[in-house]
């Protein structure tokens, strides 16, 4: 087959058997580059929209099928980044194929992008999308990433509550930044009435990816940030368990 670039994924790197990035076991693809430049980001070496190493999205099936044995009745292939979205028109034929061969798609997104591809990605041949939530408030989305307009992602968690299929949520817990309690009831009040939701996924924060920063000859901006205590997160927990049918520590 010719290689067209319609074809072609950007890979920034790929795990075989990640277990924390969907349902069950997963080949994990994570895509090169992201709009979006968090200050806490722990793979920032996929920032950056050059580099990479292309592949075929059918070399990329073939890999998945031979995987299918181990993925059983819940996993399947994750992809993730940098933003994987920034490439949805090639993601299409390759979630097509996917779903061909009966294999569970996810995408883990900042939900940044909502063109015509993105939306036959969710409508169609995305089984789950994992939805970062980075912020509730338009001065503390600015800060974490560098970026304006928060609501780009709250109006692509309506498209995909709108569409009916299954969404988890992904936040960073931030001692002083987002781990607030008048912000997480603020997310759950926000999200109490979405049908589509199964879980949020809490992350605390950490700070294993300074080495890649300092790599890269970045300045890594919250050095002064702290580890939650175990209080902290469980306090964050019983909130939110208010809100949401699931609660996960990840």
């Amino acid at each position: 087959m010719i290689k067209t670039q319609d074809n072609i994924l950007n890979v920034h790197s790929i795990e075989s058997f990640g277990t924390h990035d969907g349902p069950g076991v997963r080949m994990v693809i994570f895509l090169q580059g992201c709009k979006l430049k968090c200050l806490y980001c722990h793979n920032p070496d996929t920032i950056d929209t050059h580099g990479g190493k292309s592949y075929h999205v059918d070399e990329l099936v073939e890999m998945a099928i031979k995987m299918k044995p181990y993925f059983g009745k819940k996993g399947g292939v994750t992809v993730s980044g940098g933003e994987p979205l920034l490439q949805a028109k090639a993601l299409l034929p390759f979630f097509k194929k996917l779903k061909e061969a009966n294999i569970h798609t996810n995408i883990d997104t900042n939900g940044r992008l909502l063109n015509h591809f993105t939306q036959e990605l969710l409508d169609d041949y995305a089984d789950l999308v994992m939805l970062d939530i980075k912020h509730m408030t338009e001065e503390g989305y600015n800060y974490i990433t560098g970026q304006k307009n928060k609501e780009t992602t709250f109006d692509f968690a309506k498209h995909r509550e709108a569409s009916g299929k299954k969404m988890w949520l992904r936040y960073v817990l931030i001692p002083e930044i987002t781990n607030k309690p008048e912000l997480l009831h603020q997310m759950g009040d926000y999200f109490k009435d979405y049908k589509t939701i199964e879980k949020i996924e809490l992350q605390p924060y950490h700070k294993l990816g300074i080495h890649k920063w300092e790599a890269l000859g970045w300045t890594y901006e919250l050095n002064d940030a702290r580890e939650n205590t175990k209080e902290e997160i469980d306090a964050a927990v019983e909130i939110l368990q208010q809100y949401f049918k699931e609660v996960k520590i990840n």
